[in-house]
């Protein structure tokens, strides 16, 4: 079994491989594949839909001997799923992960052993469209394809290997119809292949496998979590809003399927379509899913109970149409089936004021809704793409959430695949929408992110990987910068909330930042993080070029957006505030002025509620923190009023709007389930709220800094956080004019912590410490 690992290039304890159906690590590499790709090519589908019938592969095998180890590598495009005589192997859904796959395809590794036995054995595969056999409006790659290989060791230490070739069969003609991302899933269940994943079936009617194109990628080992099932739920209530029409509220926002159970005649089509809101008579809201079908449809075959979930779909939503249903349905009749990246937790927050916990539960739901082997815009409309700048910083506040580290490494990957040979990088990763539109606010991502997996996950060999790329953009960026200004920017403050309730971006200048300021302040940002990895990596001269470059920028933004009589810079835009104060940027003498700018422009213009984009929303929070100022943010994030995270809550929402009016505003663009508009609030929740932030200088949290803010009369926050060392808590209560804080540093760790309003600095070793003001 040693040798059988070491042949695949595995990294696994010899313990593990003892599990069934394990999923195993592997080193990326395409060498010692000896497997072909397999598959049926057609002529180009002409249908808009493009939902394609699922392929069904298959192989009988003998093994003459004992077998001692096995280990299966297989690659399934778009989604796949894999059996050995008539067992599943593994429980991941929507697999592999997603990818260029011009540039790079995701491969798994089981250990099957327990799945084999002396004598005859089935293998085969059901290969669904994902997005290689792409829905419409996005690159697509060809036809699903197949590439397999098993190794198999016997206990008289012989070995050999099955591979996909010429040798295996196919069949377009199973239950699964059709099957498309944005559509849905049609299934028959009457075409049902019965031990078709058995030895000895009877293949007759079935086609000898083409032997088909590479996709041109190299093989990469799938080193990030699985996407599956992570959670059902069951819906709270069911109306016939008419004649055979029922419409369930699973009373959540959340992203997979339902499980159907149904009895009826052979023949009977059930349908489930899904959406997020309801029409005011009722019935589903269907305007802001665009083209999306969003259907899956199950037809009968007429054998007592049947059950069952697609395979090859997903939605987003909280609310599920029922149609075609024989007989009278029930509360019983759906499940909700959750689906998602199965990430570890890895935090908790909860504090003495209900609405900011909703809120943080919303957020949680729509972070956990959005992963799909990358970090998603959406998971409901026909889009569903990976967004830089939704989450370049928002990606540090998911850590406190979820174990992120693998899969944000892995997006950062798909960043240095779709980045152009010039430097230009794609606004979308992977690149299914060829969208290079040299924003640097976008672009960023590629240089901020793998920051932020330094600080909290300790990882250097992501910006090691990525410096190459990071350099040729700062490069290629820099081509845009004129008389010390960068210019490159397309998209502004993103979403800044408008004047008029059914706008999706406001109109009024007043409230517009210079797309100049948001490129020179994030571009100079970059080259501060830029500094760091290369003193990191030891190179001086991209250190000094660098310091340089920022320099200038710093200068040319003063020069030409300061005003000094003001204090303000441009049109003193809540956002053209936030950004140079974030990054440091703002002449010392004016910070103040400059900050109450801020503060005046929040406090009478909008009122105590958020006046930034997505851009500005990112930094918000944390400036007006770290200047003495984080009643504002509570405030800001407690407002159950327009615009404000309370006010989707009070509206109904289970999970974070795209739009801060999207109860109102042109459903062309209104999502109910997104994760931009969170910016830096989870950050604050956890850094500035609860007191548990990363040291820079000793990143992954071995040391901590902890300074806990107790604001807007809350009585208790209690926070944790999994850092790579162990588990930190930090939990304090407001009890009678006392502040009594619990803290837990885990082994390996030590802190720095703060009381209220008390700049001493109190070192604390890993333990367990109760602080208490007298």
């Amino acid at each position: 079994m040693r040798r059988l690992l070491a042949m695949v290039g595995l990294v696994v304890s010899m313990a593990a491989c003892a599990e069934e159906s394990l999923p195993l690590k592997a080193h990326s590499d395409s060498s010692g594949w000896t497997a072909k790709w397999i598959g049926k090519d057609e002529a180009e589908v002409k249908s808009k839909d493009r939902r394609l019938a699922a392929r069904y592969v298959r192989k009988d095998f003998l093994l003459t001997k004992k077998v001692r180890g096995a280990v299966v590598m297989f690659a399934g495009l778009g989604s796949s799923e894999l059996y050995f005589n008539a067992h599943k192997v593994g429980d991941a859904v929507l697999s592999p992960a997603l990818s260029d796959y011009t540039k790079r395809v995701y491969y798994v590794t089981y250990d099957v052993t327990s799945l084999l036995k002396r004598g005859t054995n089935a293998i085969g595969a059901v290969l669904g469209n994902g997005r290689f056999f792409a829905p419409r409006g996005t690159v697509s790659y060809g036809f699903p394809k197949l590439r397999l290989q098993l190794h198999i060791e016997f206990t008289d230490g012989t070995s050999t290997e099955i591979v996909s070739d010429e040798t295996w069969k196919l069949t377009t003609d199973g239950p699964i119809r059709t099957n498309n991302e944005y559509d849905g899933e049609e299934y028959d269940a009457r075409m049902e292949l019965d031990g078709w994943d058995k030895p000895g079936f009877n293949e007759a009617k079935w086609e000898p496998v083409q032997l088909v194109g590479a996709p041109g990628g190299i093989m990469s080992a799938q080193t990030i979590a699985p996407i599956r099932v992570t959670g059902a739920i069951k819906p709270i209530t069911m109306k016939e809003v008419s004649p055979g029409v029922f419409i369930y509220d699973m009373g959540q926002n959340i992203v997979g399927w339902c499980r159907l159970s149904v009895k009826g005649p052979a023949g009977t089509a059930v349908s489930m379509r899904f959406a997020e809101t309801l029409k005011p008579d009722g019935t589903l809201f269907l305007a802001n899913l665009r083209g999306a079908k969003v259907t899956d449809r199950y037809t009968l075959k007429g054998k007592g109970v049947e059950v069952y979930e697609p395979r090859f779909t997903y939605h987003g939503f909280r609310y599920v149409e029922l149609t075609g249903f024989p007989g009278k349905a029930t509360l019983a009749t759906l499940e909700g089936r959750v689906v998602n990246d199965d990430l570890e937790s890895a935090g908790s927050f909860m504090c003495s004021n209900p609405m900011l916990n909703r809120i943080y539960s919303n957020i949680v739901w729509g972070v956990r809704g959005n992963y799909r082997s990358i970090p998603t815009d959406c998971p409901q409309r026909d889009e569903r793409q990976g967004w830089l700048g939704d989450r370049s910083e928002c990606s540090r506040g998911e850590a406190y959430i979820f174990q992120t580290g693998m899969l944000y490494a892995k997006w950062v990957q798909d960043m240095i695949d779709a980045q152009r040979d010039n430097g230009s990088a794609s606004d979308v990763c992977p690149a299914y929408w060829r969208v290079y539109n040299d924003d640097v606010t976008w672009g960023a991502s590629l240089v901020i992110i793998p920051g932020a997996l330094l600080d909290m996950f300790g990882d250097r060999t992501t910006i090691e990987r990525a410096y190459p790329s990071m350099v040729k953009w700062i490069d290629y960026m820099s081509g845009f910068i004129t008389n010390n200004v960068m210019t490159a920017d397309k998209y502004g403050d993103w979403c800044v909330p408008p004047e008029n309730p059914k706008l999706i971006h406001s109109k009024d200048p007043a409230r517009k930042t210079a797309g100049p300021i948001l490129a020179t302040t994030y571009f100079y940002h970059c080259l501060e993080l830029m500094t760091r990895y290369a003193k990191m990596f030891g190179k001086p001269d991209d250190v000094l070029r660098f310091t340089a470059l920022a320099k200038k920028l710093k200068d040319g933004l003063n020069t030409k957006y300061l005003n000094r009589d003001t204090g303000q810079y441009d049109n003193g835009s809540q956002t053209s505030c936030v950004l140079p104060l974030a990054f440091g940027m703002v002449p010392n003498d004016m910070r103040q002025r400059v900050f109450d700018h801020l503060v005046d422009k929040i406090t009478n213009e909008t009122h105590g509620h958020i006046g930034t984009g997505v851009v500005g929303g990112q930094w918000l929070n944390r400036v007006l923190s770290d200047n003495g100022r984080p009643d504002i943010s509570y405030t800001i994030a407690t407002n159950t009023t327009y615009p404000s995270w309370g006010y989707m809550v009070e509206k109904g929402a289970t999970t974070v709007w795209e739009l801060w009016n999207g109860d109102t505003a042109d459903p062309s663009m209104n999502s109910g389930n997104h994760v931009m508009l969170v910016g830096d609030l989870v950050i604050w929740l956890y850094e500035r709220l609860a007191g548990i932030k990363p040291d820079p200088d000793h990143p992954s949290f071995q040391h901590i800094i902890m300074r806990p803010t107790p604001v807007g009369g809350l009585t208790f926050v209690k926070a944790s956080h999994r850092s790579p060392y162990g588990l930190i808590v930090s939990e304090w209560r407001c009890d009678h004019g006392k502040f009594r804080w619990h803290i837990v540093i885990p082994p390996g760790s030590t802190a720095t912590a703060y009381l209220p309003n008390d700049d001493k600095p109190i070192e604390l070793r890993a333990g367990t410490h109760d602080l208490f003001t007298k």
